[in-house]
C-alpha cells in the first residue's frame, strides 16, 4: 500500500525553483530510500510522490511504492475517486457552519499564480474554466474543515474566499497578514488530514498542527 509522509508547513514538495539540491520532501525521501531514485517514474512525479501540497500548506502527502501503484492512484485523482479532506483557519466569521461551492475555476487573467472563481458568464480569466467542488464544515470558532474530490490548483483557497472565510494570512485571497504569532513556515493556515478512496483505501494519520485542534469547549461528535 502507498506510503504516507507528513510534510510541515514551509517546506516544498519538490526542490525549489531557486535551489535544485534545496531541503524538501522529495529529498528527504530519498534520504531515506535512495533506491526510489534509479525507479522510473513520470514526470513531475519523481521518488512516486502522488501529488502536492503548496508550500505553507501542512499535512498529509501520499507516496507510491512503485509506477504501477503510481499509475493506479493518479487514476483515482484523474477519476475523482478521492476525497481529500483539510482544516483551515478563517480571516473573517460567518453566520453559516456549513456550505458548499460549486463554482468552476480558472487562471486569473492578469495575475500570475492566481485564480478565479466563475461568478458569471464575463468573469475575466485565462484558459479553461475546471469544474470543481468543496463542501466546508464549521468544527469550532474560525476552525473549518474542507473536503473535496477535485483538485483544481488553489481549489479550497479561492472556494473559501467566495463564500466569506479566506484563510488567515492568505494575502492573494483577501486573508490578511499571517499574524505575528503563526507558526515557523507558516503563512496561511490549511493543513491536509488525509485522503480516502475505494476499496478501503486511506491514507495514514499524520500530526495535527496545534492551531487545526477542535478547541475542548467545541468538540462532539462531527
Amino acid at each position: 500500500m502507498p506510503r504516507t509522509l507528513h510534510k510541515p508547513a514551509g517546506l516544498t514538495v519538490f526542490p525549489p525553483h531557486r535551489d535544485a539540491a534545496g531541503d524538501c520532501l522529495l529529498a528527504r525521501l530519498l534520504d531515506e530510500e535512495p533506491a526510489r531514485a534509479a525507479l522510473d517514474w513520470p514526470e513531475g512525479f519523481a521518488g512516486g510522490i502522488a501529488h502536492r501540497l503548496d508550500t505553507s500548506t501542512s499535512g498529509a502527502v501520499v507516496v507510491a511504492d512503485d509506477p504501477t501503484e503510481l499509475e493506479w492512484l493518479r487514476s483515482l485523482f484523474t477519476a475523482h475517486r478521492l476525497v481529500k479532506t483539510y482544516r483551515l483557519l478563517a480571516a473573517r466569521s460567518v453566520p453559516w457552519d456549513h456550505n458548499r461551492c460549486t463554482r468552476p475555476i480558472a487562471h486569473a487573467r492578469r495575475r500570475r499564480g492566481r485564480m478565479v472563481v466563475q461568478r458569471g458568464r464575463a468573469t475575466a480569466h485565462r484558459g479553461r474554466w475546471y469544474p470543481a467542488e468543496t463542501s466546508f464544515q464549521r468544527l469550532g470558532g474560525d476552525l473549518f474543515q474542507a473536503r473535496m474530490s477535485t483538485g483544481v490548483m488553489h481549489q479550497i483557497r479561492v472556494h473559501a474566499a467566495f463564500l466569506g472565510i479566506p484563510l488567515v494570512g492568505d494575502r492573494v485571497y483577501g486573508g490578511g497578514d499571517p499574524p505575528p504569532h503563526a507558526p515557523e513556515g507558516v503563512v496561511f493556515f490549511l493543513h491536509h488530514v488525509g485522503l480516502r478512496g475505494p476499496e478501503g483505501f486511506q491514507s495514514a494519520p499524520v500530526p495535527l498542527p496545534a492551531w487545526a485542534e477542535v478547541p475542548l469547549r467545541e468538540r462532539g461528535d462531527r
